[in-house]
């Protein structure tokens, strides 16, 4: 073979190379990820929001840029609640909330948000991951077009900040009270009038008098959106969110669309996500309390015989909610783990 022909041959080889090099590229193009996220919290609000915006850059780092989840403060999008309608119609890719805020559209997620006198963390995520909570909680989200991976766990909550001492049951009947999820038809029973509203919308209702007592989550988090201005009367334990679970809700269509190291790469950044989340929670609540002491806050822990008719009012509330099948099968699921978990907690934890 002459030069000229050697020289040829090498310039289509390389020619077809360089097509190949470039199909690859365009095809390594089309799946990198740019999804934008919802949120019902705001960027700046403690854990609930900077856990959001944690995603964001973790995701980036551990795909290598492949996949991006850009984070939206609430409202930039879609109002706050309604970033689930957002989701499943695929107008928004993903958004990171908690599935209590869905009572409304689909009851059974709430028992994967908080539940009344129940779980403490490592029980809530013992019975999701391993007690056939998780298999249920697809269903249901798939059910409405939308995939969801747990993305964070949080401490304990308080139960509420009120204006005035609440020294019996009876101080409770007629206020009107923001609360979350199945604790606010607890509170209901205890006749209480609640309301949901989202976390930017709380202090300007407590402060025009439109409410009368809220909860949202816990000390450092509840110091940070000003509650104590308002309010002096701090109570815990918080009965109806002793741990409390959020998720990344993806659009199913866009979720199947992935391959499998993508969806692994989702899933092991909100895995690191609860670990973060629930150390973090941890570590801040003392300092938090200590501040709030020292700006004149009362904190309180209700007695046994208001908690006691706090947990007969949720038994009544968890059979009526046990008329939707799924709400149904997710709570005995969930009864039948605890009661089995019981044989374990008895012997292995410090009373």
């Amino acid at each position: 073979m002459n030069l000229r022909k050697i020289l040829k041959t090498a310039t289509i080889a390389g020619l077809a190379c360089g097509i190949l090099a470039m199909a690859a590229g365009d095809a390594e193009a089309q799946k990198r990820i740019r999804w934008k996220m919802g949120s019902t919290y705001p960027g700046s609000l403690t854990q609930l929001g900077t856990l959001a915006k944690r995603v964001d850059a973790q995701i980036d780092l551990v795909s290598g840029g492949n996949i991006q989840i850009k984070f939206f403060e609430p409202g930039a999008l879609v109002p706050a609640l309604e970033v689930f309608d957002a989701v499943a119609q695929g107008s928004v890719d993903t958004a990171f909330s908690t599935p209590g805020y869905w009572a409304g559209k689909v009851p059974a997620l709430q028992l994967f948000a908080a539940v009344p006198f129940g779980p403490n963390a490592g029980e809530y995520l013992a019975w999701f991951y391993f007690g056939g909570g998780k298999e249920i909680f697809d269903d249901i989200y798939h059910k409405n077009g939308i995939h969801s991976v747990m993305c964070a766990i949080i401490a304990p909550e308080a139960s509420g900040w009120f204006r005035k001492e609440i020294k019996t049951a009876e101080d409770l009947k007629g206020l009107k009270m923001r609360f979350f999820g199945l604790g606010a038809k607890v509170m209901e029973k205890m006749g209480v009038s609640t309301q949901l509203l989202a976390g930017g919308d709380i202090y300007p209702a407590l402060e025009l008098g439109t409410i009368d007592a809220t909860e949202f989550s816990m000390p450092a988090i509840d110091l940070k959106l000003g509650f104590h201005q308002v309010a002096k009367h701090y109570y815990f334990p918080g009965w109806h969110q002793q741990s409390t679970l959020f998720d990344l809700m993806i659009n199913k269509a866009k979720w199947d669309a992935l391959d499998k190291t993508q969806q692994a790469q989702i899933e092991a950044v909100c895995g690191d996500n609860i670990r973060y989340g629930f150390a973090e929670g941890e570590a801040i609540q003392f300092g938090a309390l200590k501040e709030l002491k020292a700006k004149g806050v009362n904190i309180h822990t209700w007695p046994k015989e208001i908690l006691d008719q706090l947990e007969a009012a949720w038994q009544e509330v968890a059979k009526e909610q046990s008329a939707d099948p799924d709400f149904k099968r997710a709570w005995d699921s969930l009864q039948a783990f605890r009661k089995d978990y019981v044989a374990w907690k008895e012997v292995g934890y410090l009373k």
